[in-house]
């Protein structure tokens, strides 16, 4: 219905409560990233993935400054030492000792160690018996069961050595044993534990005293210092009578061709050769998670191997991500037959396994470019589906309103890739970097362990590694894949509940929708 030739009787002015105006916004506007770490932080199953994978990087880069070891160490008698915490020392926790059960005799093995030393294999030198099944049961201290060894020193190194315990007060040279008097048995034929009689055809039953204790067999000599030892004795030993009626003396070493053969705990010793002779930090035998069958420091390892897993996973995302970013940006925003073409080449590159990319690269570098190796075949085809994500993107976007406006305005292709495209594709593009972290891990993880790529020469270990390590020792050292285990179940789970925390937060779809 039209009006024509309404008088202006009809009109009058309008009053200000007549006239309607936009209401005031009642909250400020957010950002794209703001609005996104709002909605993040909603979600509590994403911060708990995000707390832990701090906790876990944090691991990786403190602990090895931390620890008084380094990946290259092993030590050949601690190997698969048990874990012990100082916090725990004097309880039945983690205290680096296990229960075991054992006869007679090996349970006055490792009594009579203590015995000498001091340095209690059975810990506290308290146990049980029972007397149906006649067995022992007591707690073996994995750090001082080593007991005793025979050790070859020079003249200068023996002299060095006995300096340390005149000023140190502590005891490292025992008395040592005649070869004669030393077990026939095979297994036992060096064992330095060994000071005291024993019979049987395996001379490893212990002979007992009227008195309870062990005899000593300790070789002896007629002349004071004969050996070259002019330092701590043994208590009460300082010169007694033989059967024929001389003075004797218990004997510290016995001359080689070279110099001298020593009686010797193992434990002060290594004290004294960290200490004085190598003068790297250590002080005493002390590993949080025990020790590997090579007598590597588990933490240390553990550490060391996930802070390469950290920075070699993000050093592959960060380049897929450029890399991808850049080759999907082109396809997406041309389209047409240069999307064709490229395609056809990602299409190819997928094509190929990585398994044999790696193996065809060890075989064209060598086996001392490892990391190189892993490095390129996860590149090579790494970048596809961040360059599928990203063209994905841009056919979403490239003929929005805003797009054409951009261009119509003169704006050049790369302005509008970079300036007004991009930046709604970051939010997916970011979430799939942070989903191919844990990818990376675990396939790097997969192929060490499998010995595909081996990552455990001088001061570079994995995670991998270290499991498979201890595959051979499940049933006897469980600890030495238990904390490589846990670490990575931490790590996959941490980064799938942050990864889905990132994936709902950058999703436009659902903004507004929490209420």
């Amino acid at each position: 219905m039209t009006y024509e030739n309404i008088p202006k009787e009809k009109f009058e002015f309008a009053g200000e409560r007549d006239v309607s105006h936009d209401k005031k916004l009642a909250t400020k506007p957010r950002s794209y990233f703001r609005d996104a770490l709002s909605r993040f932080a909603k979600n509590k199953g994403s911060i708990v993935g995000a707390v832990i994978i701090c906790c876990l990087v944090l691991f990786a880069l403190i602990a090895p400054l931390c620890t008084q070891y380094s990946v290259a160490y092993r030590d050949s008698y601690y190997t698969t030492t048990l874990p012990k915490a100082h916090l725990f020392e004097n309880t039945s926790f983690w205290d680096g000792c296990e229960v075991k059960e054992a006869g007679k005799t090996s349970f006055m093995y490792y009594l009579a160690m203590g015995q000498e030393t001091g340095h209690n294999a059975v810990k506290n030198q308290q146990y049980s018996y029972d007397a149906d099944a006649d067995l022992y049961t007591f707690r073996l201290d994995s750090y001082h069961k080593i007991g005793m060894i025979y050790k070859a020193f020079l003249a200068d190194e023996y002299e060095a050595l006995q300096t340390y315990q005149t000023d140190t007060g502590k005891q490292v040279i025992y008395p040592t044993v005649p070869v004669g008097s030393r077990p026939k048995a095979q297994q036992d034929k060096n064992n330095a534990n060994y000071y005291f009689q024993t019979s049987g055809t395996t001379k490893t039953n212990i002979v007992y005293g009227e008195d309870g204790n062990v005899i000593p067999v300790y070789a002896t000599t007629a002349e004071k210092g004969s050996d070259g030892y002019h330092s701590l004795r043994i208590e009460g030993e300082d010169g007694f009578t033989g059967t024929d009626g001389e003075t004797l003396y218990y004997s510290y070493a016995r001359r080689t061709s070279s110099g001298y053969e020593c009686r010797i705990n193992y434990y002060e010793y290594y004290i004294y050769n960290h200490t004085c002779v190598l003068q790297d930090g250590i002080t005493e035998p002390y590993f949080p998670f025990g020790t590997t069958g090579m007598g590597q420091d588990i933490l240390t390892c553990l550490a060391s191997g996930a802070r390469f897993s950290f920075l070699f996973a993000i050093a592959v995302a960060a380049v897929n991500l450029v890399v991808g970013a850049i080759y999907g940006a082109i396809e997406g925003y041309y389209g047409g037959k240069i999307d064709l073409v490229m395609e056809r080449i990602s299409d190819i590159l997928s094509a190929v396994p990585t398994m044999i990319v790696i193996t065809l690269l060890k075989l064209h570098m060598g086996g001392s470019s490892q990391i190189l190796v892993l490095f390129i075949a996860f590149f090579l085809t790494g970048w596809i589906g961040m360059a599928a994500s990203t063209r994905m993107q841009f056919y979403r976007y490239k003929n929005q309103e805003y797009i054409l406006a951009a261009r119509t305005l003169g704006a050049r292709d790369r302005r509008v890739i970079w300036k007004h495209i991009f930046p709604n594709a970051i939010g997916t593009l970011i979430t799939g970097c942070a989903l191919i972290i844990p990818s990376m891990i675990y396939s790097e993880t997969s192929l060490s362990y499998l010995g595909i790529i081996n990552l455990s020469s001088g001061n570079i270990t994995s995670v991998g590694t270290l499991i498979a390590a201890g595959q051979s020792s499940l049933a006897t050292a469980p600890f030495i894949t238990m904390f490589p285990s846990v670490f990575l179940i931490l790590l996959m789970l941490s980064f799938n509940l942050f990864g889905n925390g990132l994936r709902d937060a950058f999703n436009p779809t659902l903004r507004g929708t929490e209420g």
